[in-house]
């Protein structure tokens, strides 16, 4: 008998070979709700844009660099209220870190998903902070490879 065989032998002397009643089928996951009614849950969208990724604000005159995402708001709410309610967004969406510029300067924007579009030029980002995060290649911002999680 082999390591193999007798390690699977306990396990089904432990555990028992019969099926377990406590399994569910497909079926059931598909109808069991993905957001169940927590008292401090947090519903997150997945990211719809990537680390790398050249974007550009919808309302603003301004285009950056992914360098972050979070899943949702996770600033202070100080700089949330400040934004003008008639144009303030969800909380409930990812917000990206984005190393922005505009003609006259550059920063570090916070923006939320629903105000982000994908930038169509080829013009390149001239943020200082791209090269202690990113390699450029042909227009593409690759993270290095100590930046990765």
């Amino acid at each position: 008998m082999s390591h193999k065989t007798s390690v699977l032998g306990r396990l089904k002397r432990l555990f028992g070979s019969r099926p377990r009643e406590d399994r569910v089928d497909a079926e059931e996951i598909a109808e069991t709700p993905t957001a169940p009614d927590l008292p401090n849950q947090i519903v997150s969208r997945d990211a719809k844009y990537q680390i790398g990724q050249v974007l550009r604000h919808r309302l603003f005159d301004f285009r950056g660099v992914v360098f972050d995402v979070d899943p949702v708001f996770a600033n202070t709410e100080e700089w949330y209220q400040a934004i003008p309610e008639e144009v303030r967004p969800a909380k409930d969406q990812p917000y990206y870190h984005l190393f922005a510029e505009n003609e006259r300067t550059h920063y570090v924007a916070y923006v939320s998903e629903q105000n982000l579009v994908p930038d169509q030029s080829d013009a390149p980002i001239k943020h200082p902070d791209i090269a202690k995060m990113f390699e450029i290649n042909d227009g593409s911002y690759t993270l290095k490879p100590g930046q990765r999680n």
